[in-house]
């Protein structure tokens, strides 16, 4: 490294809960703060609560204040912010923000990164045919993707025409320490709805359409159901918010389950949340690399998750025949949630493996290792 800072301009399309915005914050916190400078900019803003995560001092913040629609503004908003901060290195993320890439070929910007991590509700399996030549058109004014999962390196490669030398697979990391310890729930925690409790199913993430937790509060009921008198000890714990919240709520209310399903809200203590937790399920009908798949597994618990996207990559071998499950079919994840009650130890057992394989593969400092290696031809 040289003695000056490498300084990366990191383009962003909301700085906001989100498993995406979430490894940019575990990034930034362990690259080597001397070494390298960041600014976030983002189209849309910052949460401020969400951006206290950040613990480094080496971050700056600007926001392009992206109308909605088609707001062309915002290139010639982000060229000239470009033309004044002169970074080394420009690292957009997603679809939302790959077109940035544009602008900073045109500040000649020496090196030009774009990482895929996963599907939104516009592009479920990136096959948006529209989106697809958009992305063959800004290739080559980048010099390098980042794929987080296998079918992001894949979709890239074969559908893209990226040449495979220009692709780096990197697996997000979780701070281990972080899932492995006690911790303490920050904020409030309802103790009437654990004490009665005989297992607990739980989930984090966006309440959003492409989250799908419709799909577990479904299977969730049908499964309370099933179990009869037993079943009004089952609980549900949903972390996270989102605009799909009322819909759940609903759902839930239709159900009679309000008083067997929590929701939340965002919070800022998740590891303490999923010590709460027997058992996690991922419903997702895309996904990247989640975040929230590694943190459970750091955290002790067997994940069920949908065959999309990265969980395949994720989940520990000798799960994936009864934990890795279709999109949207509620009777084989009913089936999937019901092995644990059936056998109660199963939880226990699973959970460690799961907790093994985490720390084997998926550890945080192996992420920001590879971050690192590419950062540092900007160096060069």
């Amino acid at each position: 490294m040289s003695n000056k800072p490498v300084h990366i301009a990191h383009v962003i399309y909301r700085f906001d809960t989100g498993g995406l915005e979430n490894g940019v914050v575990n990034l930034i916190n362990n690259l080597p703060e001397a070494d390298f400078r960041h600014s976030i900019i983002t189209h849309k803003g910052v949460n401020p609560t969400f951006a206290s995560r950040v613990k480094t001092t080496n971050v700056e913040y600007y926001d392009l204040e992206k109308k909605d629609g088609h707001d062309w503004g915002v290139y010639s908003r982000l060229n000239k912010l470009l033309k004044t901060l002169k970074p080394d290195l420009l690292h957009s993320r997603n679809l939302a923000t790959i077109e940035s890439q544009l602008v900073g070929w045109w500040r000649r910007v020496p090196l030009r990164i774009h990482g895929e991590h996963g599907w939104d509700m516009t592009d479920v399996g990136g096959t948006n045919p529209k989106y697809q030549r958009l992305r063959r058109f800004i290739k080559p004014f980048i010099h390098h993707f980042v794929a987080l999962s296998s079918e992001a390196r894949i979709y890239l490669t074969d559908k893209i025409g990226v040449p495979a030398g220009r692709v780096t697979h990197i697996c997000n990391g979780v701070q281990l320490d972080k899932f492995d310890t006690v911790q303490t729930a920050q904020g409030p925690l309802p103790e009437a709805f654990f004490s009665n409790a005989s297992l607990v199913f739980g989930t984090v993430g966006r309440l959003a359409d492409v989250k799908n937790q419709q799909y577990l509060v479904q299977a969730f009921s049908q499964l309370v159901a099933e179990q009869g008198e037993a079943g009004k000890q089952l609980r549900l714990l949903l972390v996270g918010d989102g605009g799909t919240r009322t819909k759940l709520e609903q759902q839930v209310e239709l159900a009679g389950l309000q008083t067997q399903v929590w929701f939340a809200g965002d919070r800022a203590d998740v590891p303490a949340l999923m010590q709460r937790m027997q058992v996690f399920v991922l419903p997702s009908l895309a996904e990247g690399i989640s975040n929230t798949f590694l943190e459970a597994m750091a955290s002790g618990l067997p994940v069920i998750a949908t065959d999309v996207g990265g969980n395949p990559d994720l989940m520990p071998p000798e799960h994936k025949a009864n934990n890795l499950i279709p999109v949207n079919d509620v009777g084989v994840l009913v089936s999937a949630m019901t092995r644990y009650i059936a056998r109660p130890e199963l939880a226990g057992l699973e959970g460690e493996q799961a907790r093994q394989h985490c720390h084997s593969q998926f550890s945080l400092a192996n992420m920001v290792g590879k971050y690192q290696q590419l950062y540092q031809r900007a160096a060069r």
